[in-house]
Order: structure tokens, then sequence, then C-alpha cells
């Protein structure tokens, strides 16, 4: 069976009889067997997918299929899918079952999409390799010696590998958009509250943001718009009604922004910086206009941005205490022996870590120093990227500074790892649309990243100038 790139193909395929749902199904499944060796998944719906397609299959015959018919979908493991297992990667949470499913995940379903199973991901969405997991790393799709990013490392190579057609993934500080990049796919962080993060495990809650990864720019705008509006379980939402259905509208001269200190940092690959340059070029020779800016917070930013989503994590994963759900430990004796073997033996060490540092930044002596101190740098960090994006359509830096590493180079390092966020987090710290576009390759064919980022709420105009780019380069 061919392989869609496009829901759009699928869907005119179906119309026309020459696939069905049920055999895209029994495609995906297949080729998750094939791939088992990449730990992508942590569990496969395969009974109650090949069931779905088939009812599926009757609502087309009807004619009343929705949008997503015939589109098998994949969640990352912190999405709340009711009466189905969601554990973050985490031990902590091995075997527990959601009562309920996120309204992200419901509005897919509205939509007739089939879900094929939750991947695996970084524990608790904390990491940029997926090497963090308790039940062991995700390999690259393309190079399986290589990390395939993370932490919705599982996601993107579920994608990649042609395990299912679209995955859901959630950003924090670039968990989409990295290991998009490392896959060689399209992956969004939308705008803070675009999308309801009801019923997404929360690491960071000023920051996550639930976003899709897919082979094509139509399709990232398909499901954005399907998931995107109002959520009264969520109070930090944008109240806004959806996006609409994105229509390209032609570009004729944009005004593109590019970083000094991103394309200069020491840092930067000397292929991914070249291949950048070359993509510059092309713009200007387009008739586009290429400007740039000092931005010297670059350094700043994964500080802050470590400093306040550890704060949050320190408070969000108070609740794991062995008490009223997930892992307990067996060799607790009495209520404190209880909360501290069960997070001790529960959390990985990356998770802990986290935990430590959060409560150290929030305690009374620390909390002025730290954390106060983080959120101003926050602020001026937003107010800065609004004042770029006054005089230019959109920020255009690598998505990262490396293609994708090898399993296990940095893992004994955690700054060397926090530092493989530096160009990603500026898009969370101030909550602006994201996308990472898969443009460009170095000289051992390993795809390297492109990342937008526009103005708050401005997805659109973010889908507009990707495509842009993206016929430049084709």
């Amino acid at each position: 069976m061919k392989s869609y790139s496009r829901i759009s193909e699928i869907r005119s395929d179906l119309e026309a009889g020459t696939v069905s749902c049920a055999r895209l199904v029994e495609y995906y499944l297949e080729n998750i067997h094939q791939n088992e060796d990449l730990n992508a998944f942590l569990e496969v719906w395969a009974d109650e997918a090949k069931t779905r397609a088939a009812e599926i299959d009757q609502k087309i015959k009807a004619g009343s299929a929705g949008k997503l018919a015939g589109v098998v979908i994949a969640l990352k493991d912190n999405l709340a899918y009711k009466n189905h297992k969601v554990s973050n990667s985490s031990k902590i949470l091995e075997g527990f079952e959601s009562l309920y499913t996120a309204t992200a995940v419901q509005r897919l379903l509205d939509e007739d999409a089939i879900l094929i199973g939750r991947t695996n991901c970084d524990e608790f969405a904390m990491g940029a390799s997926n090497e963090n997991s308790a039940y062991g790393p995700v390999k690259n799709a393309i190079d399986p010696t290589r990390v395939p990013g993370g932490s919705s490392g599982g996601s993107a190579v579920a994608v990649a590998a042609g395990m299912c057609h679209i995955a859901l993934g959630s950003d924090t500080g670039g968990s989409i958009r990295q290991p998009a990049a490392f896959n060689g796919i399209f992956g969004l962080k939308p705008t803070y509250g675009r999308i309801s993060r009801w019923g997404l495990l929360a690491y960071a809650s000023s920051f996550d943001q639930i976003g899709p990864m897919a082979h094509s720019l139509e399709d990232i705008a398909t499901v954005t718009e399907i998931m995107s509006g109002k959520d009264d379980q969520d109070a930090s939402m944008m109240q806004l009604d959806p996006l609409p259905a994105w229509s390209y509208k032609p570009v004729s001269k944009a005004r593109f922004a590019v970083m000094k200190q991103a394309i200069e940092n020491p840092g930067l690959d000397s292929d991914v910086k070249s291949k950048f340059e070359e993509l510059l070029n092309k713009l200007v020779n387009a008739g586009h206009e290429i400007t740039y800016f000092d931005f010297p917070l670059l350094d700043q930013m994964v500080p802050v941005y470590y400093v306040l989503t550890t704060a949050e994590a320190s408070s969000n994963l108070s609740r794991y205490s062995g008490m009223l759900y997930g892992y307990r430990s067996s060799n607790a004796t009495d209520l404190e022996s209880t909360y501290v073997k069960s997070r001790s033996e529960g959390f990985g060490p990356e998770v802990k870590r986290r935990i430590m540092l959060g409560t150290f930044v929030l305690s009374s002596e620390q909390y002025e120093e730290y954390y106060e101190k983080a959120q101003k740098v926050r602020r001026v960090i937003q107010d800065a990227t609004v004042q770029v994006l006054q005089s230019a359509d959109a920020i255009l830096i690598p998505t990262t500074s490396t293609p994708a590493f090898k399993l296990g180079e940095k893992s004994k390092d955690p700054v060397a790892m926090y530092l493989a966020d530096l160009f990603t987090v500026q898009a969370n710290l101030a909550g602006n649309p994201a996308i990472s576009l898969p443009l460009l390759k170095n000289s051992d064919s390993l795809p390297i990243g492109v990342q937008l980022m526009t103005k708050f709420g401005e997805e659109e105009r973010l889908f507009d100038l990707s495509r842009l780019i993206e016929s430049l380069n084709s």
C-alpha cells in the first residue's frame, strides 16, 4: 500500500474506494511490528483500532464521516484517554488508567480519527533525547544509533517511520519541534492557550502546549484547527473561537528576522550554519527581506526556563505520593516512608533532579533570588520578542544547533543536554507559536529543522510563511 503524506490524499482514496480505514489500520500495525526495535510505542491498541476502522468505513459509505476519517493517530503517553493507560513513561504511574479523555483528543475522536496507541517519551516530558523513559530509550527513525529528540521522541519516530499518520506531542521547551527536526518531519508548538491542556499530564503548566507532528504542513494546520477553541475546563486558555480552516494566502514579500546570537553561536554545527545561510540567500534572491537583530538574552533563556519549569514541576508532581493512585513502595512502613520511598523508587533520576532543583528555587531562602528574578527576566524576554516582531513577520532560526546526536552522547552531562533546548525555549517563554520545518539536510543526510516563530496568536500567518519557505526550498 502506498504511503500517505496528506490527509487529503487519504480522504480522496477512501471516497474512491481504493483504500479502506481497515486496510490503513492494518498497514500501520504492520509497520509498528516491523519497527518494534525503535521502541516508539509503549502500548498498541490493535483490536480497538480495527473495530473503530470498521465503524468509520460504514460512516464513509453512509456519507456521514468526519474530517479525520481514516486518519490514524498516536498519542504521547501524557495525554489522557478514558479507560486507557497513561503513565508519562514513568514507573510512578505504572498501570494507571485515565478516568476521562483530554479535550484535544476528544475533538479528534469527534472527527472520526482512529487512535492506534500511546508513544514513549522522556519521563514526565523532561528531556531532550528520549533517553529518560522508564521503559528504555527511543531510537531515531533515520539512524537508530542516534537519539530521536525529546521529550516527544516516540511520537516523532512513529510518524517518521510510518507507524501512524499523525502523532500528538507536548511542547514545554521544544519537545515537539526538536524531535520533529531530528526526524525530518513537521512539528508545531501552538500559541500558549490555543489548545486546551485539559487532560495533559502537567510538567510546567505555564509552558506546556499540545501540538501535532506530521509529514505535511496541511495536516499540521488541519489538526491544529480541529483541536483549537474554547474549553471551560482550562482556565488558562485564550478564550477565542477555533482557528478557521487554513487556506494558503500567497505572500509577495515577507520580512524575516534572524537572531545574530543564534547563527554566530559557537555551539552551532557548521553544516547547520551553512545550510541555513543557503536558505537565507534563497529568500533574499526571491525578493524577501532578511534583517539581523541582537538578542543578548539568548544565554539567559535556558537558565530562566529551567528555574521556572522545575519550580512548576516541583508543585505539579507533588500529587504523586503513593497514597491515592500509581506506584506505592512495598518497603513503606508508615505515612512518611510511603511518601519518601514511593517517590524515590517511582521517579527516575532526571525527574528527581528537576523536582529537587524546583523545590530549592521555591524555598523561602531562595525564592526571591531565583524564582522572582526568573519571572522578571521572562517578562523581559516576552517584551523583547514582541519588539522584534513589530518590524518583522517572523523570527527565523535553526530549530536546533546540531542534527540528532548519538545515543548516550550527552546523557551523563545534564548541562549539555539542557543546552539542546537553546533555540526552542524562547517560544515557550514568550508563549508564541513556533514550527519546525524539515527543509534541510547535512552532509550525512541527517535532517536539519528550520524554525519559524510569529506573533502571539498568529498561527495562520505562521502557516502561510512556512508554505512560502517550503515552496522556495522544494
